[in-house]
């Protein structure tokens, strides 16, 4: 496969990252950790990632604008261009010593995501994008999965956390889910589960209450392997909105009917 000069600055900078992270794996019982709210943490991996990643990306595209999730948002001079960063898409799983974490970066053209970039150092799978050039595992061309009917199927999600989600809702959910697929998964790494997509290991995805920087690089993932992907509101603000429902045509179209039940009154 050829890469864009582009991407081959999004790849060095997350590979340069997930080497970080793998050192600092090795070592998380020492890891200064701190938490953002009720569930949600964040180490000293996360942040030193991010400058990585950001001292790569802004030395090779010094005008472009900057989102990462630790705090961070760089207006570009250009006006075009955003980085889009999560240094650390898993940081629970991280600290606890689960290997399914990932650095994701997306590239933001004129409100597009034209580029992205998700990589779990643990297993050193790297998944690529670019707009109209596929998507890859490695070297790997990616396709979702092919199946059509729900009840075949695997269906990844993302469960609410203590002091975050609507965790009433998202059981309802749950519960029409469960009665119509094979299985469910959840990992804990939304870029991974949407990596996972893309790769045809889970045939779909639905989750709410996400940022940016979890969904950017995995949307033009699904989509580059042939895959669909929109908001609860069947739209495509998903940056904005936060909420998400992917898979191929069919399962894309039938699992978004059995999220969107009506929650059944007494």
């Amino acid at each position: 496969m050829a890469r864009s000069a582009l991407l081959n600055v999004m790849v060095q900078a997350a590979l340069k990252a997930g080497k970080s992270l793998s050192r600092d794996f090795g070592e998380v019982q020492n890891l200064q950790v701190s938490v953002k709210g009720p569930g949600d943490f964040v180490s000293q991996a996360d942040i030193k990632a991010q400058k990585i990643i950001r001292d790569e990306l802004m030395k090779a595209r010094p005008t472009y604008g900057f989102l990462g999730e630790e705090g961070e948002e760089i207006k570009g001079t250009d006006g075009a261009h955003r980085w889009i960063v999560d240094p650390l898409d898993g940081t629970t799983n991280f600290l606890h010593g689960i290997p399914l974490f990932a650095v994701s970066i997306a590239l933001e053209r004129n409100g597009e995501i034209v580029a992205g970039v998700t990589f779990n150092p643990a297993t050193d799978e790297l998944y690529t994008a670019e707009r109209g050039g596929g998507a890859f595992l490695n070297d790997r061309r990616l396709r979702v999965a092919s199946r059509r009917v729900l009840s075949d199927s695997v269906i990844g999600c993302g469960v609410p956390n203590l002091g975050r989600g609507n965790h009433g809702k998202f059981l309802v959910e749950l519960r029409h889910v469960m009665g119509e697929v094979a299985g469910v998964r959840r990992l804990g790494s939304a870029s991974l589960d949407l990596a996972y997509v893309a790769a045809g290991r889970f045939d779909g995805f639905w989750e709410t209450g996400l940022s940016a920087w979890d969904i950017a690089a995995g949307i033009l993932l699904i989509r580059e392997a042939g895959g669909f992907a929109s908001d609860f509101d069947g739209g495509t603000d998903m940056l904005d909105t936060g909420s998400i429902i992917c898979g191929n045509e069919h399962i894309q179209k039938a699992l978004a009917e059995v999220v969107k039940r009506p929650i059944p009154t007494k």
